[in-house]
C-alpha cells in the first residue's frame, strides 16, 4: 500500500515573536514578518539557508494584525490602540519608511486588507466597526457597524463585495462604493464564531472556518446561498488558505492538523434535520411524545438524526457509522441503517488529506508559485512547509 505524500518542513522551526499578532510572508526577497510586543521584524533568508532578522521597528502600541502588498512593498500594521500604521519597505528589505497613520478604530484593530486596484485600506476592530480609508490621503471613506467583533475579512474587487465574519458566527456581505455601503445579505451557518475567511474570485466561493470545528463553503456564484459543510478538524479551525490553480483548500486548526481539501469534486449539500415525534424508521415514540408512549405502552427513545438523509431516527435504527466525504464528513458520523447500506465504497473515498503540523496553528499564508505554506502557532514558532507533494 502506497502511503500518502506528506508536506515537508523546509527549515528548522523559526521562533515567532508573539502569540497573538499575525505575520505575512514577503516572497520577493524571502523575508518573514513577525511582531513581538511592540516590534515589527523582517527576517531574511541568508546564504546558509537560515532566516535572520535584518531590521526591526518599534511601534507605539502592541501590534495586532498586518497586511503586506508585494507589488508596492506597502506594509499596513494594525495596533492595539486602534491605529493603522503604514510603511514602505525598500527593495532590499533592509529599511522601513513610515508613510502615514490612519485613526481607524477606537480599540484594537483585528483585520486589515489593502486593495491596490482601488487604493483602499479595509479594516475591522474590536469596536465592532468595519471601515475603509483612502490609502493616498488616509481619509475615511465610510464605515459599517457589525453585530459582533469581526474576526474575518475578505474582498472581491470585481463586484466590490466585502465579506465580514464575526464572533457570533455570522458572515455579512456588503457592497462598497466610494463613500457608501449597502447591505447585501447575511449568512448564518456556524454554531460558533467565525475565525477565518477565504475567497475564491474565480469560482465565486467563500470559505468560512469556525470555532465549531467546521468549514462551510458558501457558493455565492452559480448556486447562490448553497452551503456545504466540511468536517475534518477535532478543534476550532483558525486559519484558511486557498490554492486557486489546483482548487484545493488548506485549513489549519487548534488540533495541529493541516487538512488539504479537494474542492474540484461535485459536493453535496448536507440535508436539513427533520422534526418528528417518533422515529421515522420504526415509528417508536421519542421521550417527549407522551400520548404515543401511553397508547403504545412503550418507553420513549432519544432522538438522533441521520447525517445523510436528515431523518429523525432512534439509536437502534442508526447504530452504524460511516464517512461521507462528498458531503464533507471525512470522519465517521451517524447514519441510519438504510443509508449505511446504500453508501458505496466509492462514496467513502476520502476527498481530503490530513497532516500533523505538531503545533497549534493560528495563522497561515500559502505561496502558490512555490507551493510553500507558512504556519504560525501558539507555541511561538513559525514553520515553513513544502506543500508540493500534496498541493499539485
Amino acid at each position: 500500500m502506497k502511503l500518502p505524500a506528506e508536506p515537508r518542513c523546509l527549515l528548522p522551526p523559526l521562533p515567532a515573536a508573539a502569540l497573538g499578532p499575525p505575520w505575512r510572508r514577503l516572497w520577493g526577497q524571502r523575508p518573514q514578518l513577525s511582531s513581538r510586543r511592540r516590534t515589527v521584524r523582517v527576517w531574511l533568508k541568508r546564504d546558509s539557508g537560515q532566516y535572520w532578522p535584518s531590521i526591526y521597528y518599534v511601534m507605539p502600541s502592541p501590534c495586532s494584525c498586518m497586511s503586506f502588498n508585494p507589488e508596492t512593498r506597502r506594509l499596513s500594521i494594525g495596533l492595539d490602540n486602534g491605529t493603522i500604521s503604514e510603511f514602505i519597505l525598500s527593495e532590499d528589505y533592509n529599511k522601513m519608511t513610515p508613510v502615514r497613520n490612519y485613526q481607524a478604530h477606537q480599540s484594537r484593530v483585528t483585520m486589515i486588507l489593502f486593495v491596490l486596484e482601488l487604493e483602499w485600506v479595509l479594516s475591522t476592530g474590536q469596536d465592532k466597526l468595519f471601515a475603509w480609508h483612502c490609502s493616498e490621503s488616509a481619509r475615511r471613506l465610510g464605515g459599517y457597524r457589525t453585530s459582533a467583533v469581526a474576526s474575518g475579512l475578505q474582498f472581491d474587487v470585481e463586484t466590490r463585495h466585502v465579506f465580514i465574519g464575526d464572533q457570533s458566527g455570522q458572515v455579512t456581505i456588503l457592497t462598497l462604493e466610494q463613500d457608501t455601503c449597502t447591505l447585501v445579505t447575511a449568512f448564518r451557518g456556524h454554531t460558533g464564531g467565525v475565525t477565518a475567511l477565504c475567497w475564491d474570485p474565480v469560482q465565486r466561493v467563500l470559505f468560512s472556518g469556525s470555532s465549531d470545528h467546521s468549514v462551510i463553503m458558501w457558493d455565492i456564484g452559480g448556486r447562490k446561498g448553497t452551503a456545504i459543510e466540511l468536517q475534518g478538524h477535532n478543534d476550532k479551525v483558525q486559519a484558511l488558505s486557498y490554492a486557486q490553480h489546483t482548487r484545493q483548500l488548506i485549513s489549519c486548526g487548534g488540533d495541529g492538523g493541516i487538512v488539504v481539501w479537494n474542492m474540484d469534486v461535485e459536493r453535496q449539500e448536507t440535508p436539513e434535520w427533520l422534526d418528528s415525534d417518533s422515529c421515522q424508521k420504526c415509528d417508536q415514540p421519542f421521550f417527549w411524545n407522551f400520548k404515543q408512549m401511553w397508547d403504545s405502552k412503550k418507553i420513549g427513545l432519544r432522538q438522533h438524526h441521520c447525517r445523510k438523509c436528515g431523518k429523525a431516527v432512534c439509536g437502534k435504527c442508526s447504530s452504524k457509522r460511516s464517512s461521507i466525504p462528498l458531503m464533507g464528513f471525512e470522519f465517521e458520523v451517524r447514519v441510519c441503517d438504510s443509508c449505511h447500506e446504500a453508501i458505496t465504497d466509492e462514496e467513502r473515498a476520502p476527498t481530503a488529506t490530513f497532516h500533523d503540523s505538531k503545533h497549534n496553528i493560528v495563522h497561515v499564508h500559502f505561496d502558490a508559485t512555490r507551493g510553500w505554506l507558512l504556519t504560525s502557532g501558539t507555541d511561538k514558532v513559525i514553520k515553513l512547509w513544502d506543500m508540493t507533494p500534496v498541493v499539485s
